[in-house]
């Protein structure tokens, strides 16, 4: 159960405060990218995630989308926001993670893992040691799979 618990829980990426992660040792975020930074079907890179991941970079820290999505989407999004990526990650497996963290040179626990599930993001992230932060999904749209996951997922959220 407790693999299933994020560290923190936000409605959205423009909630988190960087300036206390920081305080809290974290130096590197690895995002989701579908239903975190970006509606699930859309491709547009708004300008708020565009300032944001700026913010992310002001603040003195490293960033990197990892996600389950197919490499053309995942690259394509990554280039346009100057961020390296990882796709189809197989998440909450921990390769991912981990490759990320040795590009960054980090260890774990100064990597902050943001997505909006808890079953992939979260329990990645947790299980690799990596401090979590759940977001709310940005559209309601997203893939079959993922809405029944959500179903279970509200049963893990209430318990806590």
């Amino acid at each position: 159960m407790k693999l299933l618990q994020p560290n923190e829980m936000v409605d959205s990426i423009y909630d988190i405060n960087l300036q206390k992660l920081k305080a809290k040792g974290i130096k590197g975020i690895i995002t989701d990218l579908d239903n975190t930074l970006l509606a699930w079907d859309s491709a547009e890179i708004t300008p708020t995630v565009e300032q944001w991941i700026k913010e992310v970079r002001k603040a003195g820290l490293k960033i990197a989308i990892v996600s389950n999505n197919s490499a053309a989407r995942v690259q394509e999004c990554s280039a346009q926001l100057g961020v390296i990526c990882i796709a189809k990650a197989v998440k909450p497996r921990r390769g991912a993670f981990r490759s990320i963290a040795t590009q960054f040179n980090l260890a774990p626990e100064e990597i902050a893992v943001i997505g909006d599930q808890l079953f992939t993001d979260v329990l990645g992230g947790n299980r690799s040691g990596m401090y979590t932060i759940l977001v709310n999904p940005i559209s309601k749209k997203e893939f079959i799979g993922t809405k029944v996951m959500r179903l279970i997922e509200k049963i893990f959220l209430r318990r806590k």
